[in-house]
């Protein structure tokens, strides 16, 4: 499955916004928010989504506490991109998804997938 169908997937709704300080249960986690692209019951977070390193996280619904409105980045072209912070629930268990290249010796790299993903949130066409 392509990294891309993470991006073209609904957006996240449904969630409770929260404006009295921080929770004490909770760690805010600062990206774009989409519904996951094949379980309902998750959601993904692309954080620094045009950044040199975006990455993205996958959580489960359940943990996640509250949502803040956050500035949002706008780019080179002036197209805004919507962030939030979210409060996921301490002690949850979350998972960074992140491109590499299948190799007798598994490549890593923050060059090539990491670079179409900030591309990807680059391009006018993409909404």
């Amino acid at each position: 499955m392509s990294i891309i169908i993470y991006l073209e997937t609904l957006p996240l709704n449904e969630i409770t916004k929260y404006e009295a300080g921080n929770p004490r249960n909770g760690v805010s986690f600062i990206g774009y928010p989409r519904q996951h692209p094949s379980d309902v019951n998750k959601f993904i977070l692309i954080h620094d989504p045009l950044g040199d390193n975006p990455k993205i996280f996958e959580f489960k619904r359940e943990d996640l506490l509250f949502m803040e409105n956050f500035p949002s980045v706008v780019t080179e072209t002036g197209e805004g991109v919507p962030l939030v912070k979210l409060w996921i629930r301490k002690g949850a268990h979350g998972v960074v998804l992140e491109p590499f290249e299948v190799d007798d010796s598994p490549h890593f790299s923050n060059t090539n997938k990491t670079k179409d993903l900030r591309e990807y949130f680059l391009r006018t066409d993409k909404r």
